[in-house]
């Protein structure tokens, strides 16, 4: 019976907590890689992955869009929607690709909000490959504090 061969060139590597977040995060990479391979021509729109806070007065959504400049994003909202659509373009390349793991392409991005939003005042803005959409609650959504009088 063979023994496996360890490589000397192989550097041990550091133990890692388990984390069940990002296995499932990894699981649905790897399923959106099987999927989009399978497509074929990538003409499938894949989704950036994104944060979502509330405030006391706003959702606040960020979106990872590495390489996307502000004309190539569209962001829209109606009722309790968020829409963020666009495309990540291929860019030149001198030399020859040897890996490929970031993804160019459409993409899009459906949000749920779980509640009205002031639509008139939402507030979008791109910086260092984050897309920052502010979504206002309206006024009277806001919570309001009482003051309580003694009797």
């Amino acid at each position: 019976m063979a023994l496996p061969v360890r490589r000397r060139d192989a550097a041990p590597q550091p133990v890692r907590r388990w984390d069940p977040r990002r296995e499932l995060e990894d699981l649905r990479d790897r399923l959106a890689q099987i999927v989009h391979r399978a497509d074929g021509d990538g003409s499938a729109p894949f989704t950036p992955r994104v944060d979502i806070e509330e405030t006391e007065d706003a959702w606040i959504v960020e979106a990872d869009l590495p390489g996307v400049t502000a004309e190539d994003v569209d962001v829209d909202v109606r009722g309790t929607e968020l829409a963020i659509s666009g495309e990540i373009k291929e860019r030149r390349r001198e030399g020859v690709l040897r890996r490929r793991s970031r993804r160019t392409g459409a993409f899009e991005c459906r949000i749920s909000l779980p509640g009205e939003a002031d639509t008139e005042h939402v507030d979008a803005g791109l910086r260092d490959g984050v897309l920052t959409v502010r979504v206002p609650k309206p006024e009277h959504a806001r919570p309001h504090r009482i003051d309580v009088k003694a009797a």
